[in-house]
């Protein structure tokens, strides 16, 4: 079911962000008078067919949902009637072919803004950016980071969630210059220190490893450890457990929060377990034999119980922030986050070239359906992040300067520019087959690196 569900969202997304890049190239022929004869979303067979519009321009719905693209009337792919020459691509001035080419990488852009102000709008949340632990000889130690400072901003970039703070901590490790952190001491009191970068790197911090190179923890809540749905006939209500009950120990080992307490019973399958409880004021001693259930490979105990859900949110929101904006703020908001997110796309891409950064950090349609799946089932919200992230990324791509590409089609019209007159088939028939090579190499590089992470 994981499986279906991360391919579902996978498609949706990818529909969405295609039909968005091709209605930028739409959209601005046609207002630039050029004539459009089919808009597809996707390749290979069609699914659905309809004409409509005065050109009867043909909408297509295809088979294979990894692409698609807009169809203009152009005397290099065919015969063109005398009367239409003049809406022809090849025909008009390089400034209108340009717009139109240009045009589909800025509907992303747009998409973007768009999608990460709905965000605002609707609210973004996050773990505060508070320290919980710091490890001895660390960046972090070295400083000055103590447990309970909150950072505020980094490099004179307001931050308000660890999500934040990452990026903009991951921006000037590319530099690996020395970072101003501005924190908030646990009395209030501000500070300013100083992180140096010079020994982490883009490829210490990325992949989950952030903490652990920086050499901190974040500040995380703690839900008690209070029962608040038993299942009925499950083995927490034929051990005795009672909603409202609040795990003390297990085996004699302290249970401080709910997390502990479910790895304890998750790592005890169809073994019996003695807890102590407390009930009413008093402790009460139970035995739990946990079910085994399996979890991919893995067998785990369950006993069927669920955390108190008022204390859990009460925990919970001491811990995190939410901020929500009006249209326009939010809006405001969506394209500086489009901006800096592009600006970081660009600057990992290009220490990639400089073989500073490890092309290990490159994703492939595996990893972007995990995604894609995850993100879905967190939430709306999350799930336009994603859309946003990758729409970033579709346009940047496409703007790459590689035959086949929309940056391609911009170099060749440079050349023409500079020339005076268009390249000749020649020499973009070669171009095509460099590209063809390129795109080949770099989707090569991108499905090894996904099916790495899947099978370790």
């Amino acid at each position: 079911m994981q499986f279906l569900y991360s391919v579902a969202s996978f498609v949706v997304a990818i529909g969405v962000l295609v039909t968005v890049h091709e209605f930028g190239h739409f959209w601005v022929a046609r207002r630039l008078g050029i004539k459009v004869l089919r808009f597809s979303v996707g390749f290979g067979r069609p699914l659905l067919t309809r004409r409509a519009g005065t050109d009867g321009t043909e909408y297509v719905l295809a088979a294979i949902p990894l692409g698609g693209y807009v169809k203009m009337l152009d005397e290099t792919e065919g015969d063109v009637a005398e009367a239409d020459r003049h809406r022809a691509f090849n025909r008009q001035p390089l400034w209108k072919r340009s717009s139109v080419v240009v045009a589909g990488p800025l509907a992303n852009f747009l998409f973007a803004i768009v999608a990460y102000g709905l965000t605002f709008m609707i609210g973004v949340s996050g773990l505060k950016a508070v320290v919980g632990d710091v490890h001895l000889d660390s960046p972090a130690a070295r400083a000055g980071l103590a447990p309970g400072q909150q950072i505020v901003s980094v490099a004179g970039r307001p931050v308000n969630t660890w999500e934040s703070a990452i990026q903009a901590v991951l921006g000037e490790s590319l530099d690996r210059a020395p970072a101003a952190l501005e924190v908030v001491n646990a009395d209030g009191v501000t500070r300013t220190l100083t992180l140096d970068l010079s020994t982490v790197g883009v490829d210490d911090l990325s992949r989950g490893r952030f903490f652990d190179a920086l050499g901190l923890e974040p500040l995380r809540p703690r839900v008690p450890a209070r029962v608040g749905m038993v299942e009925p006939d499950g083995p927490a209500a034929r051990g005795g457990l009672l909603p409202g009950d609040r795990v003390l120990e297990a085996d004699g080992t302290p249970i401080p929060d709910w997390s502990a307490w479910v790895q304890y019973v998750r790592a005890h399958p169809e073994q019996p377990v003695r807890v102590v409880v407390e009930r009413g004021g008093a402790r009460h001693v139970l035995t739990l034999t946990p079910d085994r259930v399996q979890d991919g490979d893995a067998a785990i105990g369950r006993i069927g119980a669920g955390v108190a859900q008022a204390q859990a949110r009460e925990a919970l929101d001491a811990f995190y922030v939410t901020e929500r904006l009006g249209p326009l703020d939010a809006l405001a908001r969506g394209a500086v986050k489009t901006a800096d997110v592009s600006l970081l796309t660009l600057r990992m891409l290009w220490r990639m070239l400089l073989l500073e950064v490890s092309v290990e950090n490159l994703s492939g349609p595996i990893s972007i359906a995990q995604y894609a799946g995850v993100s879905a089932q967190v939430g709306m919200t999350r799930f336009l992040e994603f859309l946003a992230i990758v729409s970033v990324s579709l346009g940047i791509l496409n703007l790459l300067p590689v035959p086949l590409l929309d940056g391609g089609h911009l170099l060749y019209q440079l050349a023409e520019l500079v020339r005076g007159r268009p390249l000749s088939e020649e020499a973009q028939f070669a171009g095509q087959r460099l590209g063809i090579a390129l795109l080949v190499g770099l989707m090569g590089l991108a499905f090894y690196n996904d099916l790495s992470r899947v099978f370790g």
